[in-house]
C-alpha cells in the first residue's frame, strides 16, 4: 500500500470532495438501494460514520504530526459506529452536511501542512489506509474515474511485486484462500477479466445497441487458465502491464457521463475495485 502526501490529498479532494455530489446523481430508488447495501438506513447515517472516523483518525494524525502524545484505543467497532450514527442522528440537515464538508475541508487543510515525512510514519499510514482510501473502496456508493485510476495506478501495478516479496509460505498459504494453484493462475483470471470488461465498455461506447452474453464465471476463469498456460512468466506479467494500462487509457478517455450508465460503471468497479478487495495481497 502507497501512502504518500500527494495520494492523500488527492483521495480527500478528488474522492471525497465528490462523494455527495456523485451520490445525488443517482435516482432516488438508486440511491436508497445501494444506501441499504451498505448497511445503513439513511445516506446521512453513512456520512455520520465516515465522518466520526476522520474526527477520531485526524486527532491521532495530527498528534503524531506535532510529535505530541496521544491515546491509544481499542475500537469496538460496532460500538463506535452505532455512536456515530447517534451523535448525528438529531442535527439539521443543511447543518449536518455543511459539518461533513467543513470536516473535509479542515481535514484537507491539516494534511496539506504537514510535512511528507508523516506520511512515512507506521500508524499514520494504517489510519490514512484506514479513514481516508481503504474506507473510500468501503463505502463506493457510485464509482469515480478517480479511484479506478488510482487503483490501476498503485494497488494493481505494484501487485505482482507484492506477492513476489512475500515467503514462499505466505505465498502458499494467499493462494490456497484465493482459490488458485499458482500466481500465474490468478494473474491470468485478472488479466482475462479486464479484457472482458474493456471489451464490453468499448462496446457500448461504440452502440448504444451493443449486447453481450454474461459468462459463467468458473468455466471462464478455467478458460483464461488454459489461454495463457503456455506463456512465460515474462511474457504473462509483461501483457498484465499492457493489459493494466490500456485500462488506465480506457478509463481516462471515457466522457463523464459514461459513469452513470450502470453497466460500465458495474464492469470497471467490479474489475478494478471490487476485484483487487477480492484478492488483496497481505501486508
Amino acid at each position: 500500500m502507497t501512502i504518500t502526501k500527494r495520494r492523500t490529498l488527492e483521495y480527500v479532494g478528488q474522492e471525497w470532495g465528490t462523494y455527495i455530489q456523485r451520490f445525488r446523481r443517482l435516482s432516488k430508488i438508486e440511491q436508497e438501494k445501494r444506501v441499504k447495501e451498505m448497511g445503513f438506513e439513511r445516506f446521512r447515517d453513512m456520512l455520520a460514520h465516515i465522518l466520526s472516523w476522520w474526527e477520531e483518525g485526524m486527532v491521532v494524525i495530527n498528534a503524531i504530526a506535532d510529535d505530541r502524545p496521544f491515546e491509544r484505543r481499542k475500537y469496538d467497532f460496532d460500538v463506535f459506529n452505532a455512536e456515530a450514527v447517534a451523535k448525528y442522528k438529531d442535527w439539521d440537515e443543511t447543518e449536518f452536511m455543511s459539518h461533513f464538508e467543513k470536516t473535509r475541508q479542515k481535514m484537507e487543510a491539516d494534511l496539506e501542512n504537514m510535512d511528507e515525512a508523516v506520511f512515512e510514519n507506521r500508524r499514520v499510514k494504517a489510519w490514512v489506509d484506514g479513514i481516508i482510501i481503504e474506507h473510500a473502496r468501503e463505502h463506493l456508493v457510485t464509482l469515480s474515474r478517480f479511484i479506478v485510476m488510482d487503483l490501476l495506478d498503485h494497488e494493481w501495478a505494484e501487485y505482482i511485486e507484492k506477492f513476489n516479496a512475500l515467503e514462499d509460505e505466505r505465498k502458499k498459504e494467499f493462494l490456497a484462500g484465493q482459490g488458485f494453484d499458482t500466481f500465474r493462475d490468478l494473474i491470468a483470471h485478472v488479466i482475462g477479466w479486464w479484457e472482458e470488461g474493456a471489451r464490453i465498455i468499448s462496446g457500448i461506447m461504440d452502440s448504444p445497441a451493443f449486447t453481450w452474453e454474461s459468462q459463467e464465471t468458473d468455466a471462464f476463469n478455467a478458460v483464461l487458465t488454459r489461454k495463457y498456460s503456455s506463456w512465460s512468466d515474462k511474457d504473462l506479467f509483461s501483457h498484465y502491464t499492457t493489459v493494466r494500462l490500456a485500462m488506465i487509457d480506457l478509463t481516462a478517455d471515457l466522457p463523464e457521463d459514461a459513469f452513470l450508465n450502470e453497466d460500465i460503471e458495474g464492469w470497471l468497479k467490479d474489475d478494478v475495485v471490487d476485484h483487487y478487495d477480492d484478492h488483496p495481497i497481505p501486508a
